[in-house]
């Protein structure tokens, strides 16, 4: 986790990307700019999913909840998910549960990392992944 804390935020959503590529969403990037509040859209079976990734030092507050909620309408999705490596504050917590947005805090991406990980037996590890990209991840 130290090496996520530590990431950009764009490659903190090059990570997201591939975990849930893992777990059999198609993914697609927002723009850098223009996003609208989602970072990546997810799609699998009927459900489109707006998610919005937050790599923070601090808990996540309201405003990424409301961020998605945002977004949610502009992409026609029928989910919402805030991804982030730290935790929300109660207010967050409160509008998820009122608007229903689903938050992944901490320890569930620390779930999809080890997942991740227990299926690359057959693949290469997602430190390698990604640095084909050219991200600098790992330097």
């Amino acid at each position: 986790m130290e090496e996520i804390d530590s990431m950009s935020g764009i490659q903190f959503k090059t990570v997201l990307s591939h975990l849930l590529r893992n777990e059999g969403y198609d993914v697609k990037r927002t723009p850098k700019s223009g996003d609208y509040g989602a970072d990546l859209i997810l799609r699998k079976g009927l459900d489109v999913i707006v998610v919005q990734a937050k790599r923070y030092s601090n808990n996540i507050g309201i405003s990424a909840v409301n961020e998605i909620i945002g977004a949610s309408g502009y992409y026609k999705a029928n989910k919402k998910w805030v991804i982030t490596n730290q935790f929300y504050t109660n207010a967050a917590i409160v509008q998820a549960h009122k608007n229903k947005v689903k938050l992944l805090d901490r320890d569930d991406l620390i779930l999809m990392l080890r997942h991740y990980n227990k299926n690359s037996i057959k693949r290469k590890p997602i430190r390698k992944d990604i640095s084909k990209e050219k991200t600098n991840l790992w330097r």
